[in-house]
């Protein structure tokens, strides 16, 4: 059997933690192959291997049965190998076709000729229905749009082995039935795809065979269709997985959050949330769904601080908080668990204990008279750290930007859990994390509910959307069209309203 991918007994140390170890995977010519494993398991580590941002201790990279070694991402891409990395490598203030062309530019009479390659990479977008702008800037677009440029820019280099390093986790059901139908026509063509994700649902679509890794070791190897989604929950995480979340009936309370008339605008200066109105009270989970792009992101902005309010009120406890700095908010009982945890939720050259007590070093007893008293800091640190699963090479000492993907966001759902704030905005908490890691957090949300917090939940993934909300509202075009009983609708009901096709009231 000649692989098209072969990767034998490959090892790769990091100070303080070997993140594979003698890991082998073959994937055969046009199959999709799914690789799965927790948060910090090794698989992007080995991808990244294989893409040439790393060179293994030891152990041997066979493409086509030949033996190469990948010295950089240049000699990947020279062996027809793409990546669509989980936090994208974008230049935020250059336009969609400037970075796709990056490293590869074509001149016309001594300039680049931008023209040219937009007008391929628009019909690329039409081909694989992906509608992106060629022109648009990187820091104007949605995180779902970043992401399809990533995809673009593969195509455009015509790639023959794809990486996908968790691809969904900011795309809509509807989005990711597209992207599934995009891999299988590609894997279709002759082209052979690597899938990184957590979501078991996705291997069960559209993957050919799965490689199993737990702890920086190969599990199983894996047929899709001659398993079940629970047995590899099981070898992925060590023990058996819930997936059904069990919750009692929500005893709302008092109103603690109130939204009147809210406008606000987006970067371009274009309205993005319009008109709206919403309450939540004590004991309760609000979700907010929507197709990405929908206002979302400038209504947490704007609940949150991080955005200039039009016009509307934002009232917390009955007082108004619109424009209230970040840090008063956060005094008055606000919490917030960011969508972009890069830019919005750790200082990434920061290590984990600093980022522990961003939003509360000021105060006792993390310092005294402006002066940081490191023990305390540390012992706190420690205890968030055991307590959450936030795996760290180093422990508190580790550097934030060193850490994986779903243990970043472990450490941020550490923090804002640990302040107990009477409102938590929460947006994307599970967003790259394994099934074991999501239903410790969705466990960690509800107890917070229980204990009669307020929880507004903003998620681009309908299943958390409809497990944890006891009320829902969809938002579309920057209103909200439509509020639901979560125990009253499914996620096909949900889906045709965040698209628009009519919205409608039914609550209690």
């Amino acid at each position: 059997m000649t692989y098209v991918i072969e990767m034998l007994n490959i090892r790769k140390e990091f100070p303080g933690i070997v993140a594979n170890d003698d890991i082998t995977l073959q994937v055969k010519p046009g199959e999709i192959h799914a690789l799965l494993g927790e948060n910090g398991a090794g698989k992007s580590t080995l991808m990244s291997v294989l893409f040439g941002l790393y060179q293994p201790e030891r152990g041997t990279i066979k493409v086509q049965g030949k033996e190469v070694r990948i010295a950089n991402p240049n000699v990947a891409n020279a062996l027809g190998i793409g990546m669509v990395h989980q936090h994208f490598k974008l230049v935020h203030n250059f336009t969609v076709t400037e970075n796709i062309i990056l490293g590869m530019e074509r001149m016309r009479n001594g300039r680049i000729d931008i023209h040219t390659a937009a007008r391929r990479i628009q019909e690329l977008s039409a081909r694989y229905r992906l509608s992106v702008d060629p022109y648009a800037r990187i820091e104007d677009i949605s995180v779902g749009m970043q992401q399809r440029v990533e995809i673009l820019k593969m195509l455009y280099r015509d790639a023959e082995i794809l990486i996908f390093d968790e691809p969904t986790a900011v795309l809509t059901p509807q989005e990711i039935v597209e992207l599934m139908d995009i891999m299988r026509k590609m894997a279709a063509e002759g082209k052979t795809i690597l899938l990184i994700t957590h979501k078991l649902k996705e291997i069960k679509a559209a993957a050919d065979r799965c490689t199993i890794i737990r702890k920086g070791k190969t599990i199983a190897t894996l047929d899709v269709q001659e398993t079940t989604g629970e047995k590899m929950a099981e070898l992925m995480v060590g023990r058996p997985v819930t997936f059904k979340l069990e919750k009692k009936q929500a005893q709302p309370g008092e109103e603690v959050l109130r939204i009147e008339n809210l406008n606000v605008r987006d970067q371009r200066g274009l309205p993005a949330v319009k008109n709206v109105n919403l309450s939540a009270r004590a004991g309760e989970i609000v979700g907010v769904a929507g197709v990405d792009g929908n206002g979302q992101t400038q209504l947490v902005d704007a609940i949150t601080g991080l955005r200039k309010i039009e016009s509307g009120r934002v009232l917390l406890h009955g007082a108004d908080i619109s424009s209230l700095p970040v840090r008063n908010r956060n005094e008055a009982g606000l919490g917030h668990i960011p969508e972009d945890r890069h830019k919005h939720g750790l200082v990434l050259d920061f290590n984990l204990e600093d980022n522990m007590i961003l939003e509360t070093y000021y105060q006792e007893p993390f310092s005294k008279f402006g002066v940081l008293k490191r023990e305390a800091i540390r012992k706190y640190a420690a205890g968030l750290i055991e307590q959450f699963d936030v795996r760290a090479g180093q422990g508190g000492q580790t550097l934030a930007r060193s850490m994986s993907g779903g243990n970043q966001q472990k450490a941020i759902i550490a923090r804002e859990i640990d302040r107990s704030p009477s409102l938590m905005v929460v947006v994307q908490p599970t967003r790259g994390l394994d099934v074991g890691a999501v239903e410790y957090i969705h466990r960690r949300i509800l107890d917070e509910r229980d204990k009669g917090k307020t929880i507004l939940l903003f998620s681009l993934e309908l299943d958390e959307i409809l497990n944890l909300s006891d009320r829902i509202l969809v938002m579309y075009e920057g209103e909200i069209v439509g509020r639901l009983d979560a125990a009253d609708t499914n996620e096909n009901e949900l889906g045709l309203i965040m698209a628009g096709a009519g919205g409608r009231d039914r609550h209690a």
